[in-house]
């Protein structure tokens, strides 16, 4: 089903968008590294980053926490009242990789190895005969954190040879997620306790021995690119879910300049969705709530502020879908066959594994049809287990109504993922409109 509105709204982005967001995924291997960037281009867009630990103001104009691998940021229109509802788009930083454990050096037969974790739930095939770098985030001995990114061909996981096990004809192929998963990064006989950690010091130009904490993480190297006859398919990696993140970022910043918001726009971009939510950083944590309760309180809100601007709110939770595959069409509702380049998905599930009602629908509707944008809906086959979101943990943890969007991809937890070369910009520009109500 589509909507497209008579007389739509300017467009706010075209295809420069699609090539901004691949540059976007490239230079954000890490959770760390998204927000550092969205932060970046929301600084330029006239916000300015403020301390949970400090006391908040009340001022208009455009804000943002940072917090690990999470961000949220507001824009508070002038004279904005303590009551005024949030306008939210909802995502999240993090996608299935392999990470680093706490002792990471390993090895064996003339092989030096770095001990990996599998995080979320990743297709380890993808992972297999690929240059890998590392990237994430080092704690220092002052408490201090530096990011790194190795981006260099620097680790692999080489898979087995199929003359020594021949029976992948008949089985398919068997991986072991502790033993067959650590890649490789050198030769040598003797494992040294501290080498990778030394190796990151020097490559951040840090003293031996400042490092004492890690978040580390492989990402694939091949840069995002343009495929198909026409160029009109992207493939590259983190598009589950740095796809959203980048476009909410964008369209945020479109509205901070826009005058008479009847609603205070809000991007709230998580980490750690890929297993869960539940941390610090996670959907499932205080982190939302109490940068909208400060920014109501702030203004000299009461809780009876906090009350109505809660119950005016509504978030677009913005994560990818899955497009129909063209090999495993029967996997898919029959009647629900997203496709690329035919504008952002409305995901529905009434078991609420997504948080779309009725009223939601009628919101994103709305909100497509003023960007002139045309959407689809996606829904599980009844057959098979339905993935879930941010949207249900938001909408019962803070009592906000909650809409599940986002855009229809191939390849789904792959190390490199496929998406339509117009939906980025599609998505970008019905936030837009629905940030500006």
């Amino acid at each position: 089903m589509s909507s497209r509105a008579a007389s739509p709204s300017p467009a706010a982005f075209d295809r420069d968008h699609t090539e901004d967001m691949m540059s976007f995924l490239a230079a954000s291997p890490s959770p760390y590294h998204a927000v550092a960037n969205a932060a970046e281009r929301l600084d330029k867009a006239g916000f300015r980053r403020v301390e949970e630990t400090d006391a908040w103001d009340g001022t208009s104009g455009g804000k943002y926490v940072l917090r690990g691998g999470a961000i949220i940021a507001w824009y508070v229109p002038e004279g904005a009242p303590a009551h005024t509802p949030f306008r939210i788009v909802g995502a999240h930083t993090d996608s299935p990789n392999l990470r680093v454990k706490p002792q990471p050096d390993m090895g064996a037969h003339g092989w030096r190895q770095v001990a990996v974790e599998i995080y979320g739930g990743p297709l380890l095939n993808s992972w297999l005969d690929r240059d890998l770098g590392l990237a994430g985030r080092l704690t220092l001995r002052d408490g201090s954190t530096r990011l790194v990114n190795v981006d260099r061909p620097l680790l692999r996981v080489p898979q087995l040879a199929i003359h020594m096990d021949r029976s992948i004809y008949e089985k398919g192929l068997q991986l072991d997620k502790q033993k067959h998963m650590q890649p490789i990064w050198g030769l040598g006989d003797t494992v040294r306790e501290g080498d990778l950690i030394s190796f990151l010091e020097e490559e951040s130009g840090l003293a031996p021995g400042e490092v004492t904490g890690w978040d580390l993480m492989t990402h694939a190297l091949e840069a995002p690119a343009f495929l198909g006859r026409n160029r009109e398919l992207v493939a590259g990696p983190r598009m589950d879910n740095l796809l959203s993140v980048h476009a909410g970022t964008a369209a945020l910043a479109a509205v901070s300049d826009r005058d008479g918001l009847a609603y205070i726009p809000v991007l709230a971009a998580f980490d750690h969705e890929e297993n869960g939510s539940q941390a610090d950083t996670g959907a499932d944590g205080p982190l939302l709530g109490s940068v909208l309760e400060r920014s109501v309180f702030a203004r000299g809100g009461t809780y009876e502020d906090r009350a109505r601007a809660f119950a005016g709110t509504v978030c677009l939770s913005s994560d990818t879908g899955h497009a129909v595959h063209p090999n495993y069409a029967e996997r898919h509702d029959p009647t629900h066959h997203p496709r690329p380049n035919r504008g952002p998905i409305l995901k529905v599930n009434v078991n609420q594994r997504y948080a779309t009602d009725g009223s939601g629908r009628a919101v994103f509707a709305a909100a497509c049809e003023r960007a002139g944008v045309e959407w689809q809906t996606f829904v599980s086959n009844n057959a098979m287990p339905c993935g879930t979101t941010i949207g249900p943990i938001t909408a019962a943890r803070h009592g906000i109504r909650t809409v599940d969007i986002g855009v229809a991809i191939l390849s789904m937890h792959s190390a490199r993922e496929l998406c339509g070369a117009d939906d980025p910009y599609l998505l970008a520009n019905a936030l837009v409109a629905f940030l500006e109500g």
